[in-house]
């Protein structure tokens, strides 16, 4: 029987009653019924439950997903998806740069620059792919084993024992390219296939491009096979004929996951100095998917990675223009302050790690943006802007270790300027070779996307 993840009503069900809790909304009497009729829980990490449930289970779980989007939350106001309300909560939102031909300092990203954060991107990714979805335990217990803790290279098998292999066992889809005994170039991986669309977004629509522009690419251009959690979502409400933004909403209980945050990068690589301009960008691209917090994910990292953009400022100033186009008293807003502070005041990041995930983890799934946005942020701040650093501490804390490491390194790689800045252990294996089922773009290497990035980047 075909399982498909991320769509079955009686899996999204679970999903939803643990998202309308975050959200402010009270879902007890929705899952009252729920419960009495026998419907399962949401498989904690699978993206299906193993077994099919009946047609009345089915046809209840789609109704109460109705019901559920219904109840009223009590963080609208403080938590708008509605770009101009995002906008009038933000009191420090930034300002767009002067004109050019003012102050003759506004520049584009140099090419090195932009080839160093492609690189970082899919170092931070390599790196964390064969230990996805595994507990932090798990993670530092192989590392260890291999003598690879505190984590400064790519995971290995090597060394490790065989019980130890058994009890945490690599991502299966990952392990036969990512583990550095098996890496030959970067294999394909979603979190680089998004960057990849959105330069053909760019290169199609420009930097005007709108939400349904977005939409007709992704039915153009990205297999649904491709897609996970809120996009696959999306994907199947648009061939439903549903329209954006409200593909975000529908039956969407992942709307607040990272997917949308970890296609923001070229939003950010291509407007250097206007993070105001990233984060609107990041906006228009992430509430096809995505809402409140979320889209908030994606924005945030826009707009630092535009502040890096310049090559002006260090990672905190960047961290710090990033929170800038966050509403104040989102959920989010307070776990990134969270984190920053608690990188700040502890030596020791596994001392940071343990507290988020004390703080976060039990309420949200692992792949939910708030405790991976916190992460990410802690990883940066703790590792001062050191690209080695920064990666290792994002995929050592666990939680969504490819996505965290490839933000990480873009960030890192970006503000680093130049790819020989990044240690050659980390380049080589990759080979200047990127796999993908994006468009014509298999096989290219990172110094031809960076060429690509910096075209748009400088397009008027």
């Amino acid at each position: 029987m075909l399982r498909l993840t991320w769509v079955q009503p009686e899996d999204l069900l679970g999903h939803e009653l643990r998202q309308a809790r975050l959200d402010g909304r009270e879902p007890s009497a929705v899952e009252a019924r729920w419960r009495a009729a026998g419907g399962p829980d949401a498989p904690p990490r699978a993206g299906a439950s193993a077994h099919g449930v009946s047609r009345y289970l089915r046809l209840l779980a789609e109704d109460l997903l109705d019901e559920l989007a219904d109840l009223p939350s009590g963080l609208s106001h403080d938590e708008p998806t509605n770009l101009a309300r995002i906008k009038a909560l933000c009191p420090d939102w930034p300002d767009p740069p002067a004109p050019a031909s003012e102050t003759h300092t506004r520049s584009a990203p140099t090419r090195e620059a932009l080839e160093a954060a492609w690189l970082g991107r899919a170092i931070g990714c390599l790196l964390g792919k064969p230990v996805e979805k595994l507990p932090l335990d798990g993670i530092r217990a192989l590392a260890q084993a291999a003598g690879n803790w505190p984590l400064t290279t790519y995971f290995t098998a090597r060394g490790v024992p065989q019980d130890l292999l058994a009890a945490h066992p690599w991502n299966r889809r990952s392990a036969a390219t990512s583990l550095a005994e098996n890496i030959d170039g970067m294999p394909e991986d979603d979190d680089l296939d998004y960057p990849l669309l959105n330069l053909l977004l760019l290169r199609r629509h420009g930097k005007a491009f709108s939400t349904v522009d977005v939409a007709r690419l992704w039915l153009d251009e990205l297999p649904p096979g491709r897609t996970f959690t809120a996009e696959r979502v999306a994907y199947r409400n648009l061939l439903s004929g549903i329209e954006p933004p409200h593909t975000a909403r529908h039956r969407n209980p992942f709307r607040e996951w990272i997917g949308a945050l970890i296609r923001a990068d070229v939003h950010g690589w291509t407007n250097p100095g206007d993070p105001g301009a990233a984060a609107e960008q990041a906006y228009r691209d992430a509430v096809l998917t995505h809402t409140a917090n979320g889209v908030y994910a994606a924005m945030f990292t826009a707009a630092v990675i535009a502040t890096a953009a310049t090559g002006d400022h260090d990672v905190h100033s960047c961290l710090r223009t990033g929170r800038r186009v966050i509403p104040p008293r989102s959920r989010l807003a307070r776990a990134i302050d969270d984190a920053v502070r608690l990188a700040e005041s502890h030596e020791d990041f596994d001392d940071v790690v343990d507290a988020l995930h004390a703080r976060y983890v039990p309420a949200h799934h692992w792949v939910h943006a708030i405790p991976n946005t916190a992460l990410l942020t802690a990883a940066l701040t703790h590792a001062d802007g050191d690209f080695t650093g920064s990666v290792c501490r994002a995929v050592s804390g666990g939680l969504d270790t490819d996505s965290n490491g490839a933000t990480a390194g873009s960030v890192a790689g970006l503000l680093a300027g130049d790819p020989a800045a990044l240690p050659d252990r980390w380049r080589a294996p990759l080979k200047n070779r990127l796999a993908t089922t994006v468009a014509d773009l298999d096989g290219t290497g990172f110094d031809t996307l960076a060429h690509l990035t910096h075209l748009e980047a400088t397009r008027p």
